[in-house]
């Protein structure tokens, strides 16, 4: 298969491309600006089936020649801009990469595909990476689920939930073959360290505080980076145009629980620390407009494609935090730019 990929030197992007170019014969075209998040460090080199193209999902022009050249198989779109502190800071740069980008990228899907033969057109595929945020905020009950009504509450989810949308109106009008899937909070090894687990990992190592937003109860639903790709990879492979799928990990964290493992895991592995790590908590002000509990119900994936997480938050977030110890090289050159383990999000305090 020959798999056009959208933000593929991101960070779920980036893994999808590394067990793609090691596990499958895929020929991956590999489409991504390498804005701040985006790095070539955490992507195989380039080879035959690995083209990387350093390009914006808004170039009308590059997206039909990329299609035009490469005539892929079916489009992986996983280019956003994804940071909710960051979306409140600035959400212009969310509205053009996650609504004008996707309606960009779909014109374009949409012209190759009406190009092609019948049989090419049949088996063609559309899949669109999103995320539970779109589905709002859950009280201390309940699940989100494929029929969840969509109430997004920060710019970051709304642009996502707007680019749902599209991806869904240009299956039902135009015919074409979409699915889109909704995931929960992703870690793992090459995240950009402004996400928490990352962000709270190295600051414990450096002995920096810890800064904690609110009363730290907020709860996620945490999957492991791996484990998603692998469900990009079965609906990819089995979902049926047309349709959703929830991704989830089975594990529901508040922050401050993910904060304080991670602080017990770095004292454990890095006999160098020799500060107590939860003391450098610190709880700061809350974020405007954060959500209170995400939880996601994956039973369709599971029943439907026979997809299932294999990792275990307390096996994964020890391999996790090892990662980031093993490969300081990576951190530094990544840091290399503006940021510098701030925190963002205040804007709208």
């Amino acid at each position: 298969m020959k798999v056009l990929i959208t933000g593929g030197a991101g960070f779920i992007g980036g893994c999808f491309v590394r067990h793609a170019v090691t596990d499958s014969a895929d020929t991956i075209i590999n489409l991504d600006a390498l804005t701040y998040a985006g790095n070539r460090d955490s992507i195989p080199v380039e080879s035959p089936r690995h083209i990387f193209v350093d390009g914006s999902i808004n170039d009308a022009e590059l997206l039909d020649e990329l299609f035009a050249k490469h005539q892929p198989d079916a489009v992986v779109h996983f280019a956003a801009e994804s940071h909710v502190d960051r979306s409140i800071d600035g959400p212009g740069a969310f509205i053009e990469t996650n609504i004008h980008g996707t309606y960009s990228l779909l014109t374009a899907a949409r012209n190759y595909w009406q190009s092609l033969k019948k049989g090419s057109r049949d088996d063609f595929r559309f899949l669109h990476i999103s995320t539970d945020e779109v589905y709002g905020s859950l009280g201390a009950e309940g699940y989100f689920t494929e029929q969840t009504p969509y109430a997004p509450t920060s710019p970051y989810s709304a642009s996502k939930a707007s680019s749902d949308h599209l991806v869904r109106a240009w299956h039902h009008t135009f015919g074409l073959p979409t699915m889109i899937t909704n995931c929960s909070n992703n870690y793992g090894p090459y995240q950009f360290p402004e996400k928490l687990i990352p962000l709270m990992t190295l600051n414990a190592i450096a002995g920096k505080p810890l800064p904690v937003y609110g009363d730290g109860l907020n709860v996620r639903d945490w999957l492991y980076v791996g484990d998603h790709c692998s469900a990009i990879r079965t609906v990819l492979e089995n979902g049926v145009p047309g349709e959703t799928y929830n991704i989830g990990g089975n594990c529901e964290r508040t922050n401050i629980e993910i904060v304080k493992t991670i602080c017990r895991t770095v004292n454990e592995l890095c006999s160098d620390v020799s500060h107590d790590c939860e003391s450098l908590i610190t709880y700061v002000s809350d974020r405007p407009g954060h959500d209170r509990r995400y939880a996601i119900d994956a039973s369709k994936i599971k029943s439907d494609l026979g997809w299932e997480p294999v990792q275990t938050f307390e096996s994964a977030i020890v391999e996790t935090v090892r990662w980031y110890l093993d490969n300081t090289q990576w951190t530094k050159r990544i840091l290399s730019g503006e940021y510098r383990l701030e925190r963002l999000g205040v804007a709208g305090s």
